[in-house]
């Protein structure tokens, strides 16, 4: 397909510097396009660099001031925010394809389970017994939906997903492959020399507008809920364990895990590798940064980094100190060295007038 300039700049509502008429044919990264394609440029990185993509189009910030020689013979459109103004491009030159609704006959699904209307149930999915899916679901092959489970509307669950029993899961929810929901959390108790398995009888209630990335292992609650809340997103490889609260509109990055009874409060960022212990609270509008070891609450809007975690700043210190200790060591091996040389004309001295005495 193609759309001129124009055409995009309606859909962008974007102001245009360049030829209007000109034809884009497809979307690609800075780096990697061609004559015919559109690409975006948001940080100074790139927009100082326009010159060095291909690309026969570049979206970027309305606020950027454009030097005439930096683009040459590139069409500019300027927009609000050129990255989110791409990937609607995006989605409009790579649309999703939609089967059909319908439930494939290798299914298997359980009494009394209520499919609303428009949805796609894909071979090899089983479905348990009281489940309410509501309309235009994606059930996609090899997902597994325990009893008693609810599935909000326009949910897509990717292959290879496990839904178990008594999770609620919202409206416009994407789960991503190999994630399990529901899973008994690591819960145990010592028996003289066993370790006796705790019964798990809660759930997982997940809000709306949730995106869940590959391979999370979401845990039930030992008696109460586990709940993500709306507007969540987290990455690849993360791990929420039992009676976990994740606030609204969080961002979880890969490899993070949380441990059970922890509350993550509203709008937080926990950057990838990051560990919390459980039992605490990370406050709203916090920012947990890579690799932190978080082993107490955090209050709303700081930035802790580090293992044990501390204010940002303070780290930052810390790891600029931990860089230069091999010479610090030295130093004070010197410094003590000297000391000592120092010393010992003074100590033989107070030695001499005790023998006097």
């Amino acid at each position: 397909m193609g759309l001129s300039v124009k055409e995009i700049a309606k859909i962008i509502n974007a102001s245009i510097i360049g030829n209007s008429d000109f034809v884009i044919r497809g979307v690609s990264s800075f780096h990697d396009s061609n004559l015919y394609d559109i690409t975006f440029a948001s940080d100074s990185k790139f927009l100082n660099n326009l010159a060095q993509t291909c690309a026969g189009a570049v979206i970027i910030p309305d606020s950027h001031i454009v030097d005439g020689d930096s683009f040459k013979d590139k069409v500019l459109l300027k927009v609000k925010n050129p990255k989110i103004s791409f990937f609607n491009l995006v989605s409009i030159f790579h649309p999703v394809k939609r089967k059909k609704p319908g439930i494939h006959p290798n299914s298997d699904i359980g009494i009394n389970v209520k499919i609303g209307k428009n949805c796609i149930v894909q071979s090899n999915v089983v479905i348990g017994d009281n489940v309410k899916i509501n309309d235009n679901v994606h059930l996609m092959p090899g997902t597994y939906i325990g009893d008693d489970v609810v599935i909000g509307a326009s949910t897509l669950i990717k292959p290879n997903v496990t839904i178990m029993e008594k999770s609620i899961i919202g409206d416009n929810v994407v789960i991503h492959s190999g994630t399990t929901i529901g899973s008994d959390g690591f819960g145990f108790a010592q028996n003289s020399e066993k370790h006796e398995k705790l019964i798990h009888t809660g759930y997982v209630k997940i809000g709306n507008d949730v995106e869940i990335g590959a391979g999370n292992t979401i845990d039930r609650g030992t008696l109460g809920t586990t709940v993500i809340g709306n507007g969540v997103k987290t990455d690849n490889l993360v791990h929420i364990a039992h009676n976990v609260k994740v606030g609204d509109n969080t961002l979880i990055v890969a490899q993070v895990g949380i441990a059970g009874s922890t509350t993550i409060g509203k709008n937080v960022i926990i950057a990838g590798k990051s560990a919390i212990t459980g039992h605490i609270k990370v406050g709203d509008g916090s920012i947990v940064g890579p690799f932190t070891g978080v082993y107490s609450s955090v209050p709303e809007n700081e930035i802790v980094s580090g293992i044990p975690h501390m204010p940002h700043k303070r780290w930052r210190k810390v790891v600029s100190i931990v860089s230069r200790l091999p010479e610090i060591r030295k130093k004070l091996f010197s410094i003590e060295k000297r000391i000592k040389t120092l010393e010992l004309p003074y100590k033989e001295s107070n030695n001499n007038n005790h023998d006097k005495e």
